[in-house]
């Protein structure tokens, strides 16, 4: 299991983030037909709040970020993105795993994920259902701790 630190993020990793998000989500966005290289930044940007969001500090570096985002009826895991040179290494299930479980609230987690992302699969893994899915999101759902 890969070794990793969450630390909390500051109002000052909104601009790294937003372009980690658009490196990350270029070939999905692409394939959808979808991808504009200002609206992926813009609105990262628009909805970032600190408060809710994790670095993830791996192998000496920033490797990548997720939030959760409490609601009353669940925990929205967004944002959730690995830098390219530290994907497929297991990182991302280990922080998923860790964050799923170090939680002692019963609310479902709850993500969308872009169609035909292989992303999917690694929720999949992490026990999320399909909830519902259309032409571009696929949303999903999986238990909270009880």
């Amino acid at each position: 299991m890969p070794d990793f630190v969450l630390r909390p993020a500051a109002a000052t990793d909104a601009v790294w983030i937003a372009e980690l998000r658009a490196v990350v989500m270029r070939p999905d966005l692409e394939r959808l037909q979808r991808f504009d290289p200002v609206r992926v930044r813009e609105r990262f940007l628009n909805s970032f709040q600190p408060e809710h969001t994790f670095v993830i500090h791996s192998d000496g570096v920033d490797a990548g970020v997720i939030a959760v985002r409490p609601e009353a009826e669940a925990r929205w895991i967004e944002h959730f993105f690995i830098a390219p040179a530290h994907q497929g290494k297991g990182l991302g299930g280990a922080v998923l795993q860790h964050v799923m479980a170090a939680s002692v609230d019963e609310r479902p987690f709850r993500l969308d994920v872009l169609q035909g992302s292989p992303a999917r699969r690694l929720y999949e893994r992490h026990g999320f259902v399909l909830e519902t899915e259309d032409p571009v999101d696929v949303f999903m759902v999986a238990p909270g701790n009880s």
